[in-house]
């Protein structure tokens, strides 16, 4: 049996994000992953607003 009392707590920051301006389309993608200005939705080619979403900080692993 798998116990989940010894898992920390998921902490969530407010990150902005781009999401689809398409109703039926759900993609999002963090704003400081993106390569364009204002990028064009990945599955739809639909245009990407700005928003803000709850999420866990990325963690940046550099191998030196």
């Amino acid at each position: 049996m798998y116990s989940k009392r010894n898992q920390e707590p998921v902490v969530e920051e407010e990150t902005a994000i781009w999401t689809c301006s398409k109703d039926d389309c759900s993609c999002w993608m963090r704003e400081n992953l993106t390569f364009e200005k204002e990028p064009t939705c990945p599955i739809c080619s639909s245009s990407m607003m700005r928003d803000m979403r709850m999420l866990p900080p990325l963690t940046w692993n550099v191998f030196k």
